[in-house]
């Protein structure tokens, strides 16, 4: 019972192997269509290819399980991946459908300036698909243990309930924003509707949320508190690095309006919006 240490830890080249080379198949996806921005959509997927290599090493270990029909945990690495599923699957089809006939992304197009014109190919699968398999095995690490463990307690449930809020602001903000986009009459306009009346980013925040419920539920087995690693790398990524200073450094100067949004409304965790600041008028003459 509990975690079999001994397997995840001798598991976690092939899980790595596992990241790289679903990475390498968005690079030959991405050689294709002539855009890197197509290992955003391989991403989200590359945590499920993650966690299926692991369920099915623990799988073959099973047969020293109680019951070698239903192994100790089961139930709750099914929901897990439901969970994975459910998450990985929608974001990597909504980005597919985002991407479809659109540009190379200007956050690569940034990136693959580090060329320098020279060798752009190696640069390309070190800089961008290397690095993002490397991370995407590192912030799995929860779910790499859970796919391990024989045993969970009550944390669980509140993990995948986590997971489950965490879904629903991602979809229904992205679902949010891809309507407003979609009607002419917001063009160059900003989003301050629904879900983004109360968060700049309610999918950044979901994900973040999304990832808080896998360590949770990480927690409730042995050994589980050593993953805080990879929630804290995955909220660095989307508040520090690539997610929310590159998005917004972009929207300052395409979107209308987009100062004053900034001024009234959380950048990260929602919550009501400030009233907006009035003009000072301390310094206007008097009659």
């Amino acid at each position: 019972m509990g975690v079999r240490v001994g397997s995840f830890f001798l598991n976690l080249p092939y899980a790595l192997l596992t990241a790289l080379a679903w990475s390498l198949v968005a690079f030959v996806v991405g050689r294709i269509v002539k855009r890197h921005a197509t290992i955003d959509v391989f991403w989200g997927a590359g945590f499920l290819a993650v966690y299926l290599e692991c369920l099915s090493v623990s799988h073959q270990l099973s047969s020293s399980s109680t019951s070698p029909w239903w192994p100790d945990g089961a139930a709750t690495r099914f929901l897990v991946l439901a969970a994975v599923a459910a998450w990985s699957l929608r974001l990597s089809t909504h980005l597919a459908l985002r991407q479809r006939g659109s540009k190379e992304d200007s956050r690569y197009v940034t990136i693959m300036k580090g060329a320098n014109g020279r060798r752009e190919t190696f640069y390309a699968l070190k800089k961008i698909y290397g690095l993002q398999g490397l991370l995407i095995w590192f912030v799995a690490l929860p779910l790499q243990l859970i796919a391990f463990s024989d045993s969970f307690d009550g944390l669980a449930v509140v993990g995948l309930v986590l997971v489950a809020i965490g879904v629903y602001f991602e979809a229904v903000g992205d679902e949010q924003l891809r309507r407003f986009i979609k009607n002419p009459a917001n063009a160059g306009t900003t989003m301050n509707r629904g879900l983004w009346r109360y968060t700049r980013h309610p999918n950044y925040f979901g994900d973040a949320v999304v990832w808080c419920g896998f360590y949770v539920v990480a927690l409730s087995c042995p050994g589980g508190v050593l993953t805080i690693l990879s929630p804290l790398t995955m909220i660095w990524l989307l508040t520090s690095l690539s997610g929310t200073p590159m998005l917004e450094r972009k929207l300052s100067s395409t979107r209308k309006g987009y100062e004053a949004y900034v001024a009234t409304t959380s950048s990260f965790i929602p919550r009501p919006p400030k009233r907006p600041t009035p003009p000072d008028r301390s310094f206007e003459q008097r009659p």
